[in-house]
């Protein structure tokens, strides 16, 4: 691979993925971002009609077909009820644990358009005042609730705001990019795959090439409640590889500076040919790798597939720490998986 990824662009799209808000249910401005990037890029796009993107790379094979999938849905929350207090009650958008947004920031959107923010704190947050009471609070839902950062006592003055129930609420993403190469950030699942995606697509798009096949990528909205890729993935498609986040704990062999291949997750293993040419791909071209098993876990690659689609799947990522909560990744691993994915893209069919 003498050209390189432009690594610089990769963390560029990167951030303004990860600071613009999309959690599940709402990610129309997301979507319409990212058309526009590959569009700047030379690729065709076409939105599918419950909102996921295609984004074509003409290829050399134009009847067996590939697609990469990532998406750009996100944990997140919706208002549920409107307390006496003028406080909020939230619902999960995804799973969570709630110590995992305790204390964050967030962001209400209104149906008016305005946006609001606030704090998700227990219900006994202030040790001064509830004491024991207030280490023991069991972290539920039912505990937990958001602060609002406006002047209100009342359920009416909350309303008077324009906020309502089924209002979104977004986390703050706290991206930061240290010197040493780590970015630190809420929702690098999936944005730190789709910002690799595009540096992929730019890598062929400025160096005039062409992949062995005519490849897709294919970003969903719907993946962290499990069914992104239940409709949209091209009729000529035979193999689909979902390219979402790698797990990285206990008894787990990846790590934040490599590119996770998944070999089963909660849906089952993943086609062995393609598992075992990623793997050698890998190996052949020097690229830090692990192959793991994350049980807790579902793709895109499972709705695909439920959905009736004959492809054969397969799932690679960076690897991320402390995923779905407040989540880590480095540099290295985004360059891992995008060589691989160019490995892969370039290498035809076995």
């Amino acid at each position: 691979m003498g050209m390189m990824l432009d690594m610089p662009y990769i963390m560029e799209q990167l951030v303004k993925l990860c600071t613009t808000p999309s959690p599940t249910g709402d990610t129309r401005r997301i979507m319409a971002g990212l058309k526009g990037e590959f569009e700047s890029l030379g690729l065709a796009c076409q939105l599918t009609n419950k909102g996921g993107l295609l984004a074509t790379l003409p290829g050399k094979d134009d009847e067996r077909q590939r697609v990469l999938s990532g998406h750009v849905d996100t944990l997140g929350a919706m208002v549920s009820e409107i307390k006496s207090s003028g406080r909020l009650k939230f619902v999960t958008l995804g799973g969570y644990m709630m110590q995992a947004v305790e204390g964050e920031h967030v962001t209400i959107t209104t149906a008016n358009g305005r946006a609001y923010t606030g704090t998700i704190l227990t219900t006994k947050a202030s040790s001064h005042v509830y004491g024991a009471d207030a280490h023991k609070l069991e972290r539920i839902p039912a505990n937990m609730e958001v602060r609002l950062d406006e002047k209100v006592q009342s359920a009416a003055d909350t309303k008077h705001l324009g906020i309502s129930v089924g209002d979104f609420v977004s986390f703050d993403p706290r991206t930061e990019i240290t010197p040493s190469g780590f970015v630190k950030s809420r929702h690098l699942d999936d944005k730190a795959s789709v910002a690799v995606m595009l540096g992929v697509a730019k890598y062929y798009r400025e160096n005039n090439l062409q992949p062995a096949a005519t490849t897709h990528f294919f970003i969903t909205n719907f993946e962290e409640v499990g069914h992104g890729a239940s409709y949209g993935t091209p009729p000529k498609t035979t193999e689909f590889i979902a390219v979402d986040m790698g797990c990285i704990g206990n008894g787990l062999g990846g790590n934040e500076f490599s590119v996770s291949i998944c070999a089963k997750d909660g849906g089952g293993p993943y086609d062995l040919g393609i598992r075992r040419r990623l793997t050698h791909l890998a190996e052949a071209n020097n690229i830090p790798y692990a192959v793991d098993i994350f049980p807790f876990y579902g793709s895109d690659a499972g709705p695909a597939l439920r959905a009736g689609n004959d492809i054969r799947t397969g799932l690679i990522g960076p690897g991320v720490d402390a995923s779905h909560a407040h989540e880590r990744t480095h540099q290295e691993a985004l360059l891992a998986t995008g060589r691989l994915l160019i490995a892969y893209l370039d290498a035809p069919e076995a």
